[in-house]
């Protein structure tokens, strides 16, 4: 559906004005569709993308600040994050040998199992994305890479 239909606002300043809302609006609709399947698994977006960096990373540890600087939101609070997947035996924070100042985060079993299941809900969902080609796809991808310069 059209942003103007989706959003009732008939005319924009310009197509750049009308760009600008519309990222920000399809961007809520890619977070609505995360957060819903989600939460079946009891994680918000922000707990999956620490596992999904800790499964990359498998079957090393890492620190913190490792995960901090490969988190997709910048205003996450890593440590909190981690702590609330401790808790759900997702992953294991241990100190580190080297430096006792900083801890280390591996994911568990468990977390690697969750995320299998994850994925292939996501390949279904993902299949929204079909209604373009691969080329289109590319293309959206390159513009966006360009506008963040």
């Amino acid at each position: 559906m059209r942003l103007e239909e989706e959003i009732k606002q008939k005319k924009f300043k310009d197509e750049f004005h009308k760009l600008f809302i519309n990222l920000i609006y399809t961007g809520n609709w890619v977070k609505n569709l995360d957060a819903a399947l989600l939460k079946k698994h009891q994680l918000t977006s922000q707990q999956y993308n620490v596992l999904r960096i800790l499964r990359g990373q498998y079957p090393e540890p890492v620190s913190v600040n490792l995960i901090v600087n490969r988190m997709l939101d910048k205003m996450s609070n890593a440590s909190r994050l981690v702590e609330k997947l401790r808790k759900k035996e997702l992953v294991e924070r241990r100190e580190c040998p080297s430096d006792r100042r900083q801890a280390e985060v591996l994911i568990t079993k468990s977390g690697l199992s969750l995320l299998e299941k994850i994925d292939k809900e996501l390949t279904v969902q993902g299949n929204r994305f079909k209604q373009i080609s691969e080329k289109e796809a590319k293309t959206v991808n390159d513009i966006l890479d360009k506008l963040r310069g």
